[in-house]
């Protein structure tokens, strides 16, 4: 007689680990709002990262959507740099850029950016959820020229963003506390901000220098 199965057996599986980036082509990436078009030349690939190497590359978005998500991939910024990476993001000409939809994981040089000091409580420094909510532990960076590891989760309602091992920011991504926060930011007013559950992964060109590599993600 077969025995009772475990508890374990019951649970949902999480899917495989699968890499958004092979290190040598932007097979999966596309232009937002240029899906049928090649990358602009201003991203390239070197050394397996993914670089922009110049203002007006425009913003990479992933070929396929998510919902529920673990995303891992590390990062550099260029001295006095910034970027992002967005999730959720919308893809619709109605919007213009991936932040009109997508929540943004801040990455800067803390100590050369503006930003870092814009904003209110370090909300735009880097592992911020950007303009709305601050890393809780500003050590957890690394400086410009050096690569930092970020860990972003999304599941049911709930979102975690981890930066070199250390949990820095959570929240929910919908209801009052989301509205609460959103209409404290930037973002009041703003149609499609935050208004989807499952989209495209964003890396921004914000037109200085940043690496991406080791880019992977498993659905929840």
């Amino acid at each position: 007689m077969a025995g009772t199965p475990s508890a374990d057996a019951f649970k949902p599986k999480k899917a495989k680990w699968m890499k958004l980036f092979d290190g040598k082509s932007f097979t999966g990436w596309h232009n937002y709002l240029k899906p049928n078009q090649n990358v602009s030349d201003k991203w390239k690939i070197e050394d397996g990262a993914i670089v922009l190497d110049g203002r007006g590359g425009g913003d990479l978005v992933t070929d396929k959507e998510y919902g529920n998500f673990e995303l891992e991939l590390e990062w550099k910024i260029s001295e006095g740099g910034n970027s992002g990476i967005m999730y959720h993001v919308h893809e619709d000409p109605k919007f213009r850029a991936t932040y009109a939809t997508g929540p943004e994981v801040q990455v800067l040089d803390n100590e050369r950016h503006p930003d870092a000091k814009a904003g209110r409580n370090n909300n735009r420094t880097a592992g911020s959820l950007y303009d709305m909510l601050p890393p809780s532990d500003l050590s957890a960076h690394k400086p410009a020229g050096e690569w930092n590891k970020v860990r972003i989760v999304v599941n049911n309602g709930k979102a975690e963003h981890y930066l070199n091992g250390k949990k820095i920011v959570e929240y929910p991504t919908s209801g009052p506390e989301w509205d609460k926060m959103v209409s404290e930011s930037k973002f009041k007013g703003w149609e499609g901000f935050g208004k989807y559950n499952t989209g495209h992964i964003a890396l921004q060109d914000h037109g200085d220098k940043v690496w991406y590599r080791n880019i992977r993600i498993r659905e929840l």
